[in-house]
């Protein structure tokens, strides 16, 4: 049976080249239901869900990767976002209408991919770049080309009830005696069809492309969706509107009410909860005179 919601990490380690496969199910199947995304959408959401799993992968760190891309086509944003614990969440916003059948540039329209590293200690680090090619594995590698960083390509492929990603990444100050090495992982990965990855083990596939070389394979992880909304970090964002906006929609409307995109869950503040919010973000005594 192929692995459900599991990360596969591998090394091959005389090429030069490391790797990373995730198959998500139950976590894709919790991201569909939080909204009822038309077909169009569910495969550019998909994409990014496998992609910044994958990515985050790739870096030793504790935090947070969230993939953007944003838009002036009927598909305005795509956001998804995983953590160093392999925990990931993501929405998609779009209008009406919608063509029945797009490439990812149909979609967007003039496009720019964030992808944004956000470190629990340490500072965060942005990238931007313009969208190139008719999906998101094409437009990630083009990202990597023009951010000089280590060369990196996806291969990507969606279900309804799965989803995966494979990714070939070259490693820093490796210098493998074959020198076509790089080259020739790519298009062995290449050849791989959307029912073998979607359907076929971990270990299967990593036999069908690279059995005359030694792969040497890591334990493998978890993956789950989860969105870390809370009401805490509700509050904080309706701090930052301030007291009198939010009393004048009390009065308006008895309560504010908040639903994270992400998982639909709801937060109502009434106007107890609002004057708690500011009357915690006041001093409790009086800053220290410097001498």
């Amino acid at each position: 049976m192929p692995e459900a919601d599991q990360l596969q990490r591998f090394l091959l380690e005389k090429l030069g080249v490391r790797g990373e496969m995730v198959r998500l199910e139950a976590s894709w199947r919790a991201v569909l239901e939080r909204h009822s995304y038309p077909e169009t959408i569910r495969q550019p959401l998909g994409e990014a869900l496998v992609s910044a799993m994958l990515l985050s992968a790739t870096l030793k760190f504790t935090g947070s990767l969230t993939l953007q891309a944003r838009g002036d086509g009927p598909l305005r944003t795509l956001i998804a976002q995983a953590t160093h614990d392999r925990t990931l969440r993501g929405l998609a916003r779009w209008s009406e209408p919608l063509p029945q059948t797009a490439s990812l540039g149909d979609l967007l329209g003039p496009a720019q991919l964030v992808m944004t590293i956000e470190p629990e200690d340490g500072q965060s680090y942005q990238g931007v770049v313009p969208i190139q090619g008719d999906s998101l594995a094409m437009a990630i590698g083009h990202y990597f080309d023009l951010s000089e960083q280590l060369p990196t390509r996806l291969w990507l492929a969606i279900g309804d009830g799965a989803a995966f990603g494979l990714l070939l990444q070259r490693m820093p100050e490796q210098d493998s005696e074959d020198e076509d090495a790089w080259d020739r992982c790519q298009l062995l990965a290449d050849t791989l069809n959307s029912t073998e990855m979607l359907h076929q083990p971990f270990h299967t596939l990593l036999h069908r492309l690279f059995h005359t070389e030694q792969v040497r394979v890591f334990e493998s992880d978890p993956v789950a969706f989860r969105c870390n909304c809370s009401r805490t970090r509700i509050g904080s964002t309706l701090r930052a509107i301030g007291a009198a906006d939010l009393d004048a929609l009390i009065a308006e409307r008895g309560s504010v009410d908040v639903t994270c995109e992400f998982c639909n869950r709801e937060y109502r503040f009434d106007s107890v909860d609002v004057s708690e919010l500011f009357a915690s973000s006041i001093p409790t005594t009086a800053p220290s005179q410097r001498q």
